[in-house]
């Protein structure tokens, strides 16, 4: 079993390189169409691959010497009816809770974050731990309208070394 201390801060890290961090990061255009962001150090490794726009699905796995050790999966969408202006200002938003990734539970942002006319809301559920989790993340409009939400879900994986495949 990997220790999950250096797991969680190593993803919180990985996070704040990768898409939260805006137009900074690198993104790789993939040949099937989904973009892919990376982050290394030492022997651990993030990969982050999605696609869209809008909506969006994407995938992050975390790699310990070379072996898949976490993974998350991820799905969201703002409704239909926001401007294009808007959806930009909703997304540069969310990269700015995104990148306030607690260390406790890196998974998306902190609990509640709001900036402006907009308020982030972040629901885990489940055992809520790096080990096993899921969640919805929630963007209101004005405090009123719920404009953006994501499902997210993951956990450990290829933690036994029993054959299985």
């Amino acid at each position: 079993m990997i220790d999950l201390t250096i797991l969680k801060k190593f993803l919180v890290e990985a996070k704040k390189y990768a898409y939260a961090s805006g137009d900074k990061s690198r993104k790789i255009k993939e040949l099937d169409g989904s973009k892919t962001l990376i982050y290394e150090r030492g022997d651990w490794k993030y990969h982050d691959n999605y696609f869209g726009g809008e909506p969006y699905g994407g995938r992050e796995v975390v790699f310990y010497k070379g072996k898949p050790v976490w993974i998350m999966v991820y799905y969201g969408t703002v409704i239909a009816s926001v401007s294009q202006k808007r959806l930009k200002e909703i997304y540069e938003f969310l990269q700015q809770c995104l990148s306030l990734v607690p260390e406790n539970k890196p998974f998306r942002g902190r609990e509640t974050s709001c900036m402006g006319d907009f308020y982030y809301r972040n629901k885990n559920e489940g055992t809520v731990s790096v080990e096993k989790f899921s969640g919805i993340e929630t963007i209101t409009y004005l405090n009123s309208q719920i404009v953006y939400t994501a499902n997210y879900f993951g956990g450990l994986v290829d933690q036994r070394d029993d054959g299985i495949e």
